[in-house]
């Protein structure tokens, strides 16, 4: 392996890959390393379904099952006709927890058996707002009871 000092050109062979030289740099002593900005962050993810009537003990070990599956899973509240699941989403931006917010019921309804129900609603909030809203009183008790719950 040669070694290149800071700012002078090295090359793989004659030239890299691409045909181009690339010029190696350095960090200063002192100099802190920045991460990349758009490492994953935690979001706070509520999703709402609802439909036609199914018996509560089906809508039941369906929402457990799911839990069981997906760890990822905080807590369920179910009625014969509605349900709603709360978890924290680990994902780079809104817009990605968002979209596996959206998958999630669709993608598990038939390993899960889970009712034939539209997704209503979806919130997706970063945890800095979610821990603001629960501080001020007016955002959703934190799911004490983990796990799946009727209303």
């Amino acid at each position: 392996m040669r070694r290149v000092r800071p700012g002078v050109a090295a090359t793989r062979g004659s030239t890299g890959a691409s045909g181009e030289e690339r010029t190696l740099t350095s960090v200063a002593a002192g100099e802190r390393y920045e991460g990349p900005a758009d490492l994953p962050r935690l979001w706070h993810v509520t999703l709402s379904v609802s439909g036609e009537e199914a018996p509560l003990g089906e809508v039941r070990r369906a929402l457990e099952q799911l839990a069981h599956d997906h760890p990822f899973l905080l807590t369920s509240r179910y009625a014969g006709d509605h349900a709603e699941i709360r978890y924290w989403e680990e994902a780079r931006d809104l817009h990605d927890a968002a979209a596996v917010a959206l998958r999630l019921w669709g993608e598990h309804r038939r390993t899960s058996r889970l009712p034939p129900w539209e997704i209503v609603g979806l919130e997706v909030i970063d945890r800095e707002t979610y821990h603001q809203r629960i501080a001020e009183g007016y955002g959703p008790p934190p799911a004490s009871p983990v796990g799946v719950h009727p209303y």
